[in-house]
């Protein structure tokens, strides 16, 4: 090998070293120094940095927030039930040495960590109540003590839990249908319990208004039959008076009403001695005032 040759190789070994002396950490990334294999430097912020060349090695972890979703559990409640309970839980990386110590840097390692740890706390948490407990009634503040909870029992694996919820919670397909049918036969039954209540209300109200209208109608005829009389009297009362004024005018009114309500017909025929009194002013040739 000549000259240039070493020249070359020596060039390509500088440049080989130099660029094996630095690194860069961005903000998605946590990062840790070793050196032989053990961490020298853990604490690292974003930034270009310098390391010793060949003798020091960098790796890099990912520092964003990471989500754990996986295959619902089958957990028991308080009163014996099986349920699927859906969850997923997001976490990242907040002590890289630690997470790196725990599973060797593998996120598939830590997830497998991290499901098993989330089940025990599901069943922790759903072992102490019903379903109804779990589904609405305490569904907030379980939510919040399975996070603490979770949180607690990850603490030697690096990684903050930022939110654990459960996405869905079904029955166990044996049993969705038995349980649908003592849903269906409780609220038939309440159904009927009310239609028999409103029954018997309707009942009591209708004979409430067939009372009341028997006594509004009596109060009625009773009140029409003193205003008929009243007026009856009222009647005679002004008939007296007027045929007392003037007899004759008052018998000629009469006689004249009876003409019109007997002949209101041309087919009307009445058979009468003419010298009857009905006729008495239809037969005299004048009427005097």
């Amino acid at each position: 090998m000549n000259r240039n040759t070493y020249l070359l190789v020596f060039a390509a070994l500088i440049v080989g070293i130099g660029l094996n002396s630095f690194f860069i950490v961005n903000e998605k990334e946590n990062a840790i120094v070793f050196q032989f294999g053990e961490a020298v430097r853990t604490d690292i912020p974003v930034g270009f940095h310098f390391k010793l060349p060949i003798i020091q090695e960098v790796k890099k972890y990912d520092a964003r927030i990471q989500t754990l979703d996986e295959e619902a559990d089958r957990i028991l409640t308080v009163e014996s039930k099986y349920l699927l309970v859906d969850s997923f839980i997001k976490y990242r990386v907040i002590d890289v040495l630690t997470f790196y110590k725990a599973n060797n840097g593998s996120f598939n390692s830590l997830n497998s960590l991290l499901g098993q740890r989330s089940e025990f706390v599901l069943k922790n948490n759903f072992g102490k109540r019903t379903v109804k407990e779990v589904v609405s009634g305490e569904r907030d503040e379980l939510m919040k003590i399975m996070l603490n909870s979770l949180n607690d029992s990850v603490s030697d694996l690096g990684i903050e839990i930022i939110d654990f919820r459960v996405k869905r919670i079904d029955l166990p397909s044996n049993l969705s249908n038995s349980v649908y049918e003592r849903m269906r036969t409780e609220r038939n039954r309440l159904a009927e319990e009310l239609r028999s209540e409103g029954k018997e209300i309707s009942r009591e109200i209708r004979a409430i208004a067939d009372k009341d209208k028997v006594v509004i109608l009596a109060e009625a005829y009773k009140k029409a039959e003193l205003l008929r009389g009243e007026g009856d009297a009222e009647a005679a009362r002004i008939y007296a008076e007027g045929f007392s004024q003037d007899p004759e005018f008052y018998e000629f009114t009469r006689s004249l009403r009876a003409y019109v309500e007997t002949f209101q017909n041309k087919s009307d025929m009445m058979l009468i001695d003419a010298n009857s009194d009905f006729l008495k002013y239809l037969n005299q040739k004048k009427i005097s005032d």
